[in-house]
């Protein structure tokens, strides 16, 4: 194997070719290590330490050498930045975590490391994952001199979808195979749309959400970004499993294999395909896609079925009263006097506090805060906090209602494709409208996936999202997969990398 190949390969192929001994962990760390220096005008990587990556590259072959490693012994992969590590700066995406590096891995980080994966290094977020565009960014990415938006490898005038930018664009790229997400609202599934890759968000609870920064914790879940539904399989299995003594909403069940099923026939597999996924607003190129990607479906087996999820539109004023609301909790701890940014002229303590959150957030973590603080407040809490939750039940109904009719739904991820960088400018709704086929899914916990099928205007990605219901994470790796045996739309690459 000569080494151009090697950022052709995913995570599966990868792996092989590592335990075969075709190539070295060492050379295989070396070869995105300068694929990631020589691509920094996408803006993908915040931090790296290339004596880290290739001291772990070294051991990786010691095992390798030795027989009997993990799976995914010697395959690198990047972290998003909102996951914290020993060995790399943690920011978050924000400055007011500015100069943060952890006493601790988080639990998916370490039982990644544990299966054998080699760290390249921390991917740019939207700060504290708020945000669907990557342009909520207070971080240079390395070899910058100031903080900017991701570009999307497709076109570098364009988005590449957020909060998970940096490791959708990093994979889409072939800087690195796989990369860690996490997904709120849709921050795992709409990326990978945009950039043409594979993405899935396991059952809320499922990835131990311990080292996660947290943004709203009843709604954060870690998930794999790679080539495709079989490399997703492969990281899941390492990702998944109970966490019970660090973080209180890991689920008691154990860790499974989510290859076993991958090559299962899909015939008469019912997939529902509800009427408000498919509305006015969805872009044509998305819909022919879309619609392109169900008819192969067909031609494997499934079935289509016609379902209605009615609360639909109701999910985004829903999430953005409770997610506000978990942020306004959660970033109260960023207060300048334990860690990261201190405001360097104060009066006194309330005025330190004051100080060191005006210069240490963006202007979306604000506006976030002071939605979730205005309906925590005395007198709206029931007004709004307390209705939006009733409403986010009734979400979660309506998904179990569906699944009487169908094994597992399809749609668009997102009603567009990536749009230009600036192009909502100061409208933060539009952003927030981009995520109307995501959010119902995650207000319900709901495992969810993203896979390419093709392109739309402007000749950019396509995704067809799959939910299924819980812990059907191996069924819609099992759809997804069988699509991608008989299509190629995985495999395309952005010209120039």
């Amino acid at each position: 194997m000569s080494r151009p190949d090697l950022h052709q390969m995913g995570v599966t192929q990868l792996a092989k070719a590592l335990a075969a001994r075709e190539v070295s962990a060492k050379e295989t760390a070396q070869h995105f290590l300068g694929r990631i220096q020589s691509h920094g005008e996408l803006g993908a990587f915040v931090s790296l330490d290339a004596d880290v990556t290739l001291t772990q590259a070294r051991a990786a072959d010691e095992k390798l050498s030795a027989g009997g490693a993990p799976a995914l012994t010697g395959v690198p992969i990047a972290h998003k930045d909102i996951f914290v590590t020993t060995h790399f700066p943690t920011t978050a995406g924000s400055k007011i975590l500015e100069g943060y590096r952890s006493p601790f891995d988080a639990t998916v980080v370490r039982r990644l490391a544990e299966a054998g994966a080699v760290t390249l290094g921390k991917l740019s977020c939207d700060e504290f994952a708020m945000g669907s565009s990557n342009e909520n960014v207070a971080v240079p990415a390395i070899g910058l001199d100031a903080a900017t938006p991701v570009r999307n490898p497709w076109d570098a005038s364009r988005i590449p979808g957020g909060s998970s930018g940096g490791s959708a664009a990093a994979v889409a790229a072939r800087l690195a195979p796989a990369a860690t997400g996490t997904d709120t609202g849709g921050s795992i599934r709409q990326p990978a749309s945009f950039c043409g890759i594979t993405g899935i968000k396991p059952t809320y609870g499922r990835a131990s959400r311990y080292g996660m920064v947290a943004f709203a914790s009843s709604l954060d879940q870690a998930g794999p970004m790679a080539r495709s539904a079989e490399d997703c399989a492969l990281l899941l299995s390492a990702m998944c499993g109970p966490d019970l003594d660090r973080d209180s909403t890991s689920i008691d069940r154990p860790a499974e294999d989510f290859s076993r099923n991958l090559n299962d026939s899909l015939e008469g597999l019912r997939i529902g395909v509800p009427k408000e996924f498919l509305g006015d607003g969805v872009a044509p190129g998305v819909r022919a896609a879309i619609d392109a990607a169900l008819a192969e479906y067909e031609k494997l087996g499934a079935r289509r079925v016609a379902i209605t999820l009615p609360r639909t539109e109701l999910s985004i004023p829903v999430y953005y009263i409770l997610a506000p609301a978990e942020a306004s909790s959660n970033l109260s701890r960023f207060d300048g006097v334990k860690f990261g940014h201190r405001a360097a002229k104060y009066k006194d303590l309330a005025d330190m506090y004051a100080q060191t959150r005006e210069e240490g957030f963006g202007d979306e973590v604000k506006r976030r805060i002071m939605i979730g603080t205005y309906v925590l407040s005395h007198g709206y809490y029931d007004a709004y906090y307390l209705q939006a939750q009733k409403v986010r039940r009734m979400i979660a109904d309506d998904f179990q209602q569906a699944f009487k009719e169908c094994d597992v739904i399809a749609g668009p991820a997102a009603p567009t494709v990536a749009w230009k960088i600036g192009e909502h400018g100061d409208d933060p709704v539009a952003d927030y409208l981009a995520d109307i086929f995501t959010l119902p899914g995650s207000l319900a916990g709901l495992p969810g996936m993203s896979l390419p099928v093709g392109f739309g205007e402007g000749n950019m990605p396509v995704g067809l999202q799959l939910i299924g219901n819980y812990f059907g994470e191996a069924r819609l790796l099992n759809a997804a997969h069988r699509f991608q045996q008989a299509t190629d739309w995985h495999t395309r690459m952005p010209e120039g990398f």
